[in-house]
């Protein structure tokens, strides 16, 4: 089964320095139908002007992956942690008994393009944690790649929870796919470009909930990434 969310229907607020959509539940925007899909509690899509971004501010029990897009993002927190990340890269904090961060755009002339993504940890009250890694993927070579994982696999950055998280870049007319194991669901996300997923026509923003899917194959129709969670 699969339950398509599309773009337009997320939640949106322009607030000058930032253009966010929230595909859950998140801040002033509340839909009980849509409060996250498993572990996963929070996607949203941020454009933050040059010179802007969030002040230093507090979060606590959550499994917070940053996922840049286009432009630079610097970041500052409470454990000593001070980073640019940057495409290609993807971050992690885990937030555990309490810590607080800022993130910055720190171009003067562009924009940064991210997905802030939060999970749902496995278990409370864990001490606070950060790591930050670069990957390749070769849009000329398309694969899933293991971007974030409850085990570290693949040098993937740990997440505290079961959960994968994969990423591909995909040529027009390329196609990847994944087969999920028994009693396992996914979530879908169109970073990128338009896809077909099982006969679904996906565009940028859309994102897919899979239960009971043995497999997903994804074929991108023009240049195109994705993410995709495999979630208990």
């Amino acid at each position: 089964m699969i339950n398509v969310r599309r773009s337009a229907e997320r939640g949106h607020a322009n607030h000058g320095w930032l253009d966010t959509y929230h595909t859950f539940s998140f801040a002033d925007y509340h839909d009980p139908a849509h409060m996250g899909f498993r572990a996963l509690r929070v996607i949203n899509e941020d454009r933050v002007a040059p010179g802007e971004g969030f002040g230093t501010h507090p979060h606590r029990d959550m499994e917070i992956i940053t996922y840049l897009l286009e432009g630079a993002l610097e970041h500052k927190d409470s454990m000593g942690n001070g980073s640019v990340i940057r495409p290609g890269e993807v971050q992690r904090m885990s937030a555990g008994t309490g810590v607080t961060h800022s993130e910055h755009n720190p171009s003067p002339t562009a924009s940064t393009h991210l997905l802030q993504i939060w999970i749902q940890p496995r278990v409370l009250g864990i001490a606070p944690s950060y790591e930050q890694r670069s990957f390749l993927l070769d849009q000329g070579h398309p694969q899933l790649r293991v971007v974030a994982s409850g085990d570290g696999r693949d040098q993937s950055v740990v997440v505290h929870q079961d959960v994968r998280l994969y990423a591909a870049r995909l040529a027009a007319g390329t196609a990847v796919a994944h087969r999920f194991p028994r009693g396992r669901h996914g979530w879908l996300q169109v970073a990128r470009g338009t896809i077909e997923a099982n006969g679904h026509a996906l565009a940028v923003g859309d994102g897919a909930a899979l239960s009971d899917e043995r497999q997903v194959t994804v074929t991108a129709q023009e240049a195109a990434e994705v993410l995709l969670f495999d979630l208990a």
